[in-house]
């Protein structure tokens, strides 16, 4: 009979033929060294994500408010990481992080304003 070796860190694997992994440490260990790489890059972009919202909500101390778009450069903000956009019916474009919105005015002004959510609607 063939001996067989744990995929992870090589030693004698006892019990079931089928076995890949000597213990659930191993196969743990195995299968997060393989999405590794896939799991920083989510975990990074929802950080950033996170981190717009926060700026967004931070700004927004009334129901829309208009700002300098240095003012969220100043605070971080990354305008690459928005989760949706939404075109009103006249045609502007707001970006989204979440709940949290923006629209590119002129002047490099920038409207922010938050989307009502259903919850918020129930009551």
């Amino acid at each position: 009979m063939e001996k067989r070796i744990c995929l992870f860190c090589n030693e004698a694997i006892n019990g079931r033929s089928d076995k890949k992994f000597c213990s659930d440490l191993c196969r743990n260990a195995h299968n997060n060294k393989l999405n590794s790489n896939e799991n920083n890059y989510v975990r990074n972009l929802i950080l950033m994500l996170r981190k717009n919202r926060r700026i967004l909500q931070y700004v927004l101390t009334s129901d829309k408010i208009t700002l300098a778009k240095q003012k969220l450069l100043d605070l971080g903000f990354n305008f690459k990481y928005i989760t949706h956009t939404q075109i009103t019916r006249n045609g502007h474009q707001y970006n989204y992080c979440f709940e949290y919105g923006y629209m590119l005015l002129d002047s490099g002004l920038v409207l922010v304003v938050k989307k009502q959510i259903e919850s918020e609607h129930k009551s």
